[in-house]
C-alpha cells in the first residue's frame, strides 16, 4: 500500500514537473529597459540618489513574474551608479509596466568624471550602457540577463522627461 502511495506521489510529482516546463520556452528573453525621467531624490558630498522612471517591455508571448531587478549604469562607458528592486510585479505578456527605482552615484567616483569628460559641453545625448538581472519569481529560468545601450539627455534631471531613451 505505501509503495502505491509512494508511486502515486511520484507520477503526480512528475506531472506537475513537466507541466511547468510546458509553460516556460527556453528562448525566454529578457524584457526591454527605457527610462522616461529622472529626478534627484537627494545630494550629499558622499552620494546621490536618484528616482528613475524606467518602462519594461515583455517581447515574450506568456507572463513574467519579477520578484526583483538590479541594474548598474555605464555613462559614456564610465560606472555611473547602481540600482536594484525588490518590488515585484507581473509584466504582461507582450505587454509593458512603469515604475520608479533609486539609482545611487557617488559624486566623486561618477557624475564628477562625467562633467570632466564632456569638457563644458551640455549633458546631452549621453552614451549609456544598462546592464543587470532580472530575477523571475516562478519557473525553472530564473535570472535573465539584460544589456541595453543608448543615448540619454540629462539637461533636465528636475522632474521633466530625459530626452531619448536609456
Amino acid at each position: 500500500m505505501l509503495k502505491r502511495n509512494l508511486r502515486t506521489v511520484f507520477v503526480m510529482l512528475g506531472l506537475l514537473a513537466a507541466s511547468s516546463c510546458a509553460t516556460v520556452p527556453k528562448d525566454l528573453r529578457a524584457p526591454d529597459f527605457e527610462v522616461m525621467r529622472i529626478e534627484m531624490q537627494s545630494s550629499d558630498m558622499f552620494a546621490q540618489h536618484f528616482k528613475v522612471r524606467l518602462k519594461v517591455q515583455n517581447p515574450n508571448d506568456i507572463e513574467m513574474p519579477i520578484k526583483s531587478l538590479d541594474y548598474k549604469l555605464l555613462l559614456m562607458g564610465d560606472s555611473f551608479g547602481e540600482g536594484m528592486s525588490d518590488q515585484p510585479f507581473v509584466l504582461p505578456a507582450n505587454g509593458d509596466a512603469e515604475f520608479d527605482m533609486t539609482l545611487t552615484t557617488n559624486f566623486v567616483s561618477s557624475l564628477g568624471r562625467l562633467i570632466s569628460r564632456v569638457g563644458g559641453s551640455k549633458l546631452e545625448n549621453i552614451e549609456y550602457e544598462i546592464a543587470g538581472k532580472v530575477v523571475l519569481g516562478k519557473g525553472f529560468v530564473r535570472k535573465l540577463p539584460f544589456d541595453h545601450k543608448g543615448t540619454v539627455d540629462f539637461g533636465k534631471l528636475a522632474g521633466k522627461p530625459a530626452q531619448g531613451t536609456l
